[in-house]
């Protein structure tokens, strides 16, 4: 409506963020081009960030954590099934390498790529090794503690990259995706876990050209950069709220001068109990706990740190805390400074576990209430804006005005990939609870729906504890029609980007034999879903 003003735009892609997915003609482009494996491949790249001048010449591999095995060691299964997780990755990031240039090709169809400030990130932190050892074909294995097996992945070899899963690859590829660095994403107390490249593009505002920057910064530094490039301050107030001050400082000074000093001098890092601080070419670091690894490796007072002069050792190859224990308790004190200073304390290094408002002790959308009342067309209902019924006993009443063999769902939550679903199938009412898409239990009644006015009823005794199984019982009109066991429940989560919906079962479906008749074809008059303890 406004061509002439000037435009805003934070496009972020998803990408490469699990589920790794993409066209298969990417996936095949890269056939057989990870077959050296990932301790090669992290030679390779090391030789190609030398030469293209983005790490130091003296920068050395860092060793690989202990749990990582070397791809020579590696069974034939093993290497096949990695060879292709990377395969179907490279192929991610290559397409989303593509999108993006069609976005700065059509900035440069309309005149308009010269003068945009365009910063682009490569990730949003390190290459992720929540895949553990051998990688997973459903992500949502991994949020629900259950530990997936090779011969599960390599039945679902084919499929990887297709919307029938929702995979990540190995750990080992995130340690070569974080090249040269020991460590992966979660890890804030390493360079692996945090640091990211950048490209900064404003020809008419950048008189440099094809250079490199090494001044230290944070992403908190990016919004500043805007402002001052665009010559106007941050908000001091929004929709009449008083802001915060903004914590970081322009990047502007480094545009035309490549050994400008740094502005930034100190920056802290923390997540799930690893923690570290940057502070003048220095950085102090501890390891609390690895992706792969359930519970933290100690508590957090007794937490052992190291010690890296980054400004000589690029890569964080050399814990020099032996030879320096002055620095390492000054980093450690200035640590806790910026803890203080910026609301980092308490430290709570717990994991999957805070997915649950209930167990994370903060407030949600529910504030405690244990009943919910619906109607048909609430589609979409994000998983942390609905009843919380896991690890819990519950009972889903609905209101239904039906035809002969109606078919349908009444009301579900989740997908392909974990969730249930409480639906109608050629007239008989019938549940289905998929277990992380590992398992699927049913209970299904033999009494078909006359036509008319019914009350649906079912009924969940929970068996207690987490993630635990129980009795599932179907009642029309009060009579019940059917009864089962549910052996097991999702502990944590139904998954990150699938939602509850009453009457249809949208995006993936929860119980896949329902598929083309999963829209309700009667009238839903209400659904009420309690739990109780």
């Amino acid at each position: 409506m406004t061509p002439e003003k000037p435009f805003y735009l934070y496009f972020a892609t998803g990408a490469t963020h699990a589920p790794h997915h993409s066209p298969k003609s990417y996936i095949e482009k890269y056939k057989g081009k990870f077959a050296q494996g990932w301790d090669k491949v992290r030679e390779e790249t090391l030789a190609r960030q030398k030469k293209l001048g983005v790490v130091p010449e003296n920068t050395v591999l860092a060793p690989k954590p202990e749990a990582i095995k070397n791809w020579d060691d590696l069974t034939a299964d093993e290497k096949r099934l990695f060879e292709r997780q990377m395969e179907v990755f490279a192929g991610f990031a290559e397409h989303t390498d593509y999108e993006i240039g069609r976005l700065v090709a059509a900035l440069e169809e309309r005149g308009e790529l010269e003068n945009t400030i365009f910063l682009y990130i490569v990730g949003d932190n390190g290459s992720s090794a929540e895949g553990g050892m051998i990688g997973m074909f459903n992500e949502n294995t991994y949020f629900n503690g259950v530990q997936e097996t090779l011969d599960m992945q390599l039945d679902k070899i084919d499929k990887l990259g297709t919307e029938e899963t929702y995979n990540h690859f190995a750990a080992g590829w995130a340690v070569a995706g974080n090249t040269p660095f020991t460590w992966t994403k979660q890890v804030a107390s390493n360079f692996g876990g945090t640091r990211n490249g950048m490209v900064m593009h404003w020809p008419k505002g950048i008189q440099a050209k094809n250079e490199v920057r090494s001044q230290f910064h944070h992403v908190i530094d990016v919004a500043p950069t805007v402002y001052e490039c665009v010559g106007v301050p941050a908000p001091r107030v929004v929709n009449g709220i008083e802001q915060r001050p903004i914590e970081g400082v322009s990047m502007k000074y480094s545009f035309d001068n490549a050994t400008a000093a740094d502005i930034r001098k100190t920056q802290y890092f923390e997540m799930i109990g690893n923690r570290a601080i940057y502070h003048e070419g220095w950085f102090a670091g501890t390891i609390h706990k690895a992706p792969w690894e359930a519970k933290p490796r100690r508590p957090l007072t007794e937490d052992i740190w190291e010690l890296y002069n980054v400004n000589e050792d690029f890569s964080q190859a050399k814990n020099v805390a032996a030879e320096n224990p002055g620095k390492l308790e000054e980093l450690k004190k200035k640590f806790m400074d910026e803890a203080v200073k910026y609301n980092v304390l308490p430290i709570d290094d717990r994991g999957i576990e805070r997915l649950d408002p209930a167990i994370a002790g903060r407030p949600d959308l529910m504030n405690g209430k244990t009943s919910l009342t619906l109607y048909e067309g609430a589609t979409g209902i994000p998983e942390n804006a609905f009843i919380n019924i896991k690890n819990t006993s519950l009972t889903i009443t609905a209101q239904v005005d039906v035809k002969a063999n109606t078919n349908g769902v009444i009301v579900c939550q989740g997908g392909d990939f974990g969730g249930w679903t409480f639906y109608v199938l050629d007239g008989k009412p019938a549940y289905s609870y998929n277990w992380v898409g590992l398992e699927t239990f049913t209970v299904t009644s033999n009494t078909k729906l006359l036509p008319g006015k019914h009350t649906l009823r079912f009924d969940f005794a929970y068996e207690g504890g987490r993630g635990a199984g129980g009795i599932a019982s179907i009642f029309i009109d009060d009579k019940k029609v059917a009864e089962g066991k549910i052996e097991k429940t999702n502990a944590n989560t139904f998954g990150i980007d699938e939602s509850a919906d009453v009457g249809v079962d949208e995006n993936t479906p929860v119980y896949p034999p329902y598929k083309g008749k999963e829209k309700f074809t009667g009238k839903i008059e209400k659904v009420v879903i309690s739990t109780r303890s």
